[in-house]
């Protein structure tokens, strides 16, 4: 049979209208319809919490009114957490400087959380509420589970240390389902870069080598390793994975790309301001600024590293087919 001369460029037309849709079918491309949250309900540790008056546990901006007074601005240097929901023009309670009527967003992380804390903050969400398929929940959580692991060592076994490390992601993937179950769209992060922060430097240092780095690096590895094994079903129409890790990574080693000068040391002079949440712009060592450090303190991040995984989230709830 003859076929016209044009019927090749339709077919091939077609065969690729058919791999895009395949694409999109499967969480690649933009979705169809952008997902808009009516709230960002925020679960996990003290990366994700603004106290009630506004601080965070990063470098926490001060401006001057036009008599030199300064006060706290918590809109200013933002969590990445705030910088997704200002995404979908959301706010929290905690910094609503616009007075925007009623913000439904809320968080329910905490200074210090671990994974098995994370069913009681859910608990907490649920005793008085629900989730729904406009609920966007994010989770970030696990740096205090592999401290806490991590000060076994060397008392306790590696071997042992990296499975705690695995069965933790494995339950905070859970937790994850738990809520995706319930009706929650979920982001969930991968656990932050704790082998990369100034407190495992000290600790290569205090060793003589970089065992302890290459020790942290594993358990990192390990807890996002039982993460992903417990997310394995998930298809991405109620959760979404976000590399966090992955960035903090690369920063770290390619400072200059992300407008850092300094990966190595902590931005804030633990002498002025011992308690991270005092930590302000006036606040700093010699030659820091907001902008120009990775880290606050020895394992918190600073704003710059908040303002790039701010941007990861957005654009991964973006586009992700929830």
């Amino acid at each position: 049979m003859n076929f016209p001369a044009h019927a090749p460029r339709r077919a091939a037309l077609a065969l690729a209208l058919g791999f895009a849709a395949l694409l999109a079918s499967c969480g690649g491309g933009d979705p169809v319809q952008a997902f808009e949250p009516r709230r960002v309900l925020a679960f996990g540790d003290e990366l994700s919490v603004i106290t009630s008056d506004g601080h965070k546990y990063s470098i926490n901006a001060l401006v001057a009114d036009s008599n030199g007074v300064k006060t706290l601005a918590c809109a200013t240097n933002p969590l990445w957490v705030q910088r997704l929901a200002s995404a979908h023009g959301l706010v929290f309670p905690q910094c609503n400087p616009d007075n925007v009527a009623d913000p439904a967003s809320r968080i329910y992380a905490a200074n210090g959380a671990k994974v098995a804390d994370i069913a009681a903050q859910i608990d907490q969400h649920l005793a008085a509420d629900t989730f729904s398929e406009k609920d966007l929940v994010t989770i970030m959580v696990g740096q205090h589970d592999l401290l806490e692991q991590y000060a076994l060592y060397p008392n306790t076994p590696s071997a042992d240390l990296l499975a705690a490390a695995k069965a933790a992601g494995e339950a905070l993937a859970a937790q994850v389902r738990r809520i995706a179950d319930a009706g929650g769209k979920v982001l969930v992060s991968t656990v932050p870069s704790v082998s990369i922060t100034p407190f495992a430097l000290a600790e290569n240092a205090a060793a003589g080598d970089t065992s302890r780095t290459a020790l942290l690096k594993q358990m990192v590895d390990a807890f996002n390793a039982g993460l992903r094994l417990g997310l394995r079903a998930e298809d991405g129409s109620k959760v979404a994975l976000m590399l966090t890790n992955e960035l903090m990574d690369t920063m770290h080693k390619y400072p200059s790309s992300y407008a850092m000068s300094n990966v190595l040391v902590a931005a804030c002079d633990a002498t002025l301001a011992p308690n991270l949440l005092d930590c302000t712009t006036d606040t700093l060592v010699s030659g820091a600024t907001s902008t120009s450090h990775q880290w606050a303190d020895a394992t918190h991040m600073g704003p710059q590293s908040h303002a790039y995984i701010g941007t990861l989230a957005a654009n991964r709830v973006r586009t992700n087919p929830f």
